[in-house]
């Protein structure tokens, strides 16, 4: 089945219309704790270690083997659309089957220009939340039983 791609709005409208669809943000922590969509989950893709230097998170796969329900649609972001997008197919690889890609991610995809060609989650004016709580990466590291 092919990776859904919409935009914030449609993202929200997802969420809102299937109260059992699930936010999946792959950011790190640290942007993930600046702010998210409510209720959304924290497994980052890769870790930040520089400027323009990540590297992949070993336990992606496995924490969000364990932490997500395989029958639940996934609305997957990250601050552009990018990350979100290679988490998407690492998880159809890996059989779910409901994938969502949230294009324009929290804080908006840009040109080479740095124009904002796809206003974020934040600047499309939708919900945000700062609550980290049971929805961090280190509560999915411990369902996971990691």
């Amino acid at each position: 089945m092919a990776i859904k791609q919409v935009e914030p709005p449609q993202a929200y409208e997802i969420l809102t219309a299937n109260p059992d669809a699930i936010y999946l943000d792959v950011r790190t922590e640290g942007e993930f704790a600046q702010g998210h969509p409510p209720g959304a989950i924290n497994i980052p893709v890769v870790f930040i270690k520089g400027p323009g230097q990540m590297e992949p998170n070993e336990d992606f796969l496995q924490v969000a083997q364990k932490a997500l329900p395989r029958d639940r649609q996934l609305v997957v972001g990250c601050m552009a659309g990018g990350r979100s997008q290679r988490a998407c197919e690492i998880l159809e690889e890996a059989g779910f089957a409901d994938l969502t890609n949230v294009r324009g991610g929290f804080g908006g995809a840009r040109d080479r220009s740095g124009q904002v060609i796809v206003p974020g989650w934040r600047d499309a004016g939708l919900p945000v939340s700062n609550e980290v709580g049971d929805n961090s990466y280190q509560s999915q590291r411990r369902k996971a039983g990691l």
